[in-house]
This record gives structure tokens, C-alpha cells and sequence, in this order.
């Protein structure tokens, strides 16, 4: 909360209820949690001038993407919240392979201005392991769509060569991996538009997932 969001997308989050209890002295305007596990969903938290509410063409096959509505004064956008999970029975639906059908089924959507951010637990290094629907595939799908990623934009980097983690996996610093992402619509970026990743020794006590910070989408 020192960071003063507008906006705050957490994975593996708690109940609704228990972060109504945690956030009720910041005064945030709507809470949206999703998933199964009460204890380990997914949730969309606004504050200020933001509102949310989930897309009327939801389809709960595609686990942990929660496709919403995010309104500010007279603009809209859509946000899809992502955590990208194994699936219970299809195992090319398994992780990116979620986010591949999903952008495919919402790809009408997808020609307006969107954002889609969270943890995706995929990385372009891992292609050859997925022949299909893998993380390339993905990023091309959504660049065909005039959608970037916006670290990747920032620092002109290309996917499978970032030298920032995103994650410290189980909290070993040795082990780290890129595997969080913010795609946007290139109509929402500006020259002001920022993307940072948080520091291990600034977080890792709470995650081993590193936050992403982005300023001025939209």
C-alpha cells in the first residue's frame, strides 16, 4: 500500500472477506476474488476513480483468467487478471496453454483496448519443451493485435533474454526465472508509461514473486 495503487492484482490471493478485513483502512472502492481455493485465488482491487466489474462473456473453462471491466471517468478498457494454472484433465491446456485458448476465445475483446496481467508461469525459453500453443505463440497472437508486453517494450529486450526475474522460485535467489508479465494495447502506452520489477532483497520476505510496478497505462 506504500506504493499507492489505483489499481492492485494479486495471485494467490485470500478471500474476499479477509482482504476486506486487511484493506479496510485505504478506503478501496471494489474487491473482486476468484477461484476455488478461498485461500488461493485470484483478486482485482481498485481505488480512487476506478471501477471493475467481471465481463458478461466470462468463460470459467479457462482457469484463472478472469476477464473484467475496468472503467475510469468516461474510458473503458479490458483487463484480464492471470494465473496461469495446470488444467485438471487436458494437459495441452496446462499453463500457457490456459492463456493460448483463452485469447483465442476472447479475441474479439481483444481488438479493443486491453490489458492482460499476472502471473502467466511461462517464458519463451521453454518453447521447445510446447511445440504448440507455447509462449511465443501467444506473444504473436497478441502482437498481431497491436498488444506488447510492456517490459519487453520498454527495455527493448526480446522474450527468453530478460535479465530481470520476476521470480526467485521457492525464494532461492539461484533459481530465477521471468515469468510475470503486463501486455497492453499500444493505443495505452505513452511516453510516460513505466514498467519496474521489485527487488529481491525488497521483497522476497513476502514472495518469491517480485511485484510489477506500472505507472501512467491508459
Amino acid at each position: 500500500m506504500e506504493l499507492a495503487p489505483d489499481l492492485l492484482i494479486l495471485q494467490e490471493s485470500e478471500s474476499k472477506d479477509k482482504l476486506e478485513k486487511v484493506l479496510e483502512q485505504y478506503n478501496c472502492n471494489q474487491i473482486i476474488c476468484y477461484g476455488e481455493n478461498p485461500h488461493k485465488g485470484i483478486a482485482a482491487i481498485t481505488f480512487n476513480d476506478l471501477a471493475i466489474e467481471v465481463d458478461k462473456n466470462h468463460d470459467p473453462e479457462f482457469q484463472y483468467i478472469l476477464p473484467l471491466k475496468l472503467s475510469q471517468n468516461q474510458k473503458q478498457y479490458n483487463l484480464f487478471v492471470i494465473w496461469a494454472m495446470p488444467h485438471k484433465s487436458v494437459r495441452k491446456k496446462d499453463y500457457v496453454g490456459q492463456i493460448y485458448g483463452a485469447i483465442h476465445h476472447y479475441t474479439a475483446q481483444l481488438d479493443q483496448p486491453s490489458i492482460l496481467i499476472g502471473d502467466f508461469n511461462s517464458n519463451a525459453i521453454w518453447d521447445k519443451k510446447r511445440k504448440i500453443n507455447n509462449h511465443s505463440a501467444v506473444v504473436t497472437f497478441l502482437n498481431n493485435k497491436n498488444i506488447i508486453s510492456l517490459y519487453h517494450h520498454q527495455y527493448n529486450i526480446n522474450h527468453g533474454e530478460e535479465p530481470d526475474p520476476t521470480l526467485y522460485l521457492l525464494k532461492n535467489k539461484n533459481k530465477p526465472y521471468h515469468m510475470d508479465y503486463c501486455f497492453a494495447s499500444e493505443e495505452m502506452i505513452h511516453n510516460s508509461t513505466k514498467i519496474k520489477i521489485g527487488q529481491y532483497e525488497d521483497w522476497i520476505k513476502l514472495s518469491d514473486h517480485m511485484p510489477l510496478v506500472i505507472e501512467d497505462l491508459g
